[in-house]
């Protein structure tokens, strides 16, 4: 749903668990423009909304340990938004994996909000039961467990800074199946049955972003027709969810080491979308992850 409006607003409510990054994002969205306040009571929405000046948007973070929070009265506040055509509501949910939270409340020594007793886990999955109904509503999800804050920064830009700009934005990214599936994940596409560069020598220290690699891919007779059929399909399904009023829709492709052949299919997938004019951004999950081993040692 693109609108280009000038007097459009977009409300949008952040909310995720404890030391995920919420407060990080809030500041993001306030450099970009927004109205930002923290920890608000969701009663006090519909007052905020109508001094809100025409054209200025706005970034409400919203918090579990307030009063009123419940899934019920985030509907609500969604609801209260929706019906004025000059405002786009918009929930912001930053997950986190628990034992990543975990290692962050320790190493900052920070108390948990729901923590009672001390009992950090317990304070945790509390606070992660509470908000899993409401992370279900989500419109942009985004997993900060392997972000640090300069790319959730940058996550946060890609989202948000286009302004009144509302339409479809596009993930793409590559995984490794032995580390998992992605959270968050609306397709899968499995590239195990592709020839695999690994077994010759001169390639398994390469990636599936340099050419010899994906010359060595396409080598196999099964290649062009499955990145074909996998672009005629990402193309069709795109404008739908455009039309349903989608905000976001995240595509991966896997391989056995995340390396070679998923990276070089989510390469070829984003050229073609960004030839066509969407707006996508890529991400190689072990490659970036074994950059920040590098990093460290």
């Amino acid at each position: 749903m693109t609108n280009s409006d000038p007097t459009t607003k977009r409300v949008v409510l952040v909310t995720g668990p404890s030391g995920a990054g919420r407060s990080s994002a809030i500041k993001v969205l306030e450099d970009l423009g927004f109205e930002a306040i923290d920890n608000m009571p969701l009663r006090l929405i519909p007052a905020l909304l109508d001094d809100l000046d025409a054209g200025k948007s706005m970034a409400l973070g919203i918090d579990p340990r307030t009063r009123d929070f419940s899934l019920a009265a985030v509907v609500d506040a969604l609801g209260l938004i929706a019906p004025d055509a000059s405002v786009v509501p918009e929930l912001l949910y930053l997950d986190c994996a628990t034992e990543v939270l975990l290692r962050r409340f320790s190493e900052t020594r920070r108390r948990h909000p729901l923590a009672e007793g001390g009992r950090l886990l317990a304070g945790i999955e509390r606070e992660l039961k509470i908000l899993g109904p409401v992370r279900e509503l989500a419109d942009i999800l985004i997993d900060t467990s392997d972000l640090n804050v300069h790319e959730l920064r940058t996550e946060v830009e890609h989202w948000f800074s286009n302004g009144a700009d509302h339409r479809l934005s596009v993930s793409v990214q590559s995984f490794s199946y032995k580390r998992g599936l992605p959270r968050s994940v609306d397709m899968v596409f499995d590239c195990r049955f592709l020839k695999n560069p690994y077994w010759e020598p001169s390639l398994r220290s390469a990636t599936g972003k340099e050419q010899r690699v994906a010359d060595y891919i396409a080598s196999d007779s099964r290649f062009v027709p499955f990145l074909k059929k996998v672009q005629d399909l990402a193309l069709w399904l795109l404008p739908a969810y455009l039309d349903e009023g989608k905000s976001h829709l995240s595509i991966a492709f896997g391989c056995t080491g995340g390396q070679h052949r998923s990276v070089a299919m989510a390469e070829n997938l984003a050229t073609t979308l960004n030839t066509e004019g969407w707006q996508v951004s890529l991400r190689h999950r072990e490659l970036d992850r074994r950059k920040k081993d590098e990093a460290v040692k």
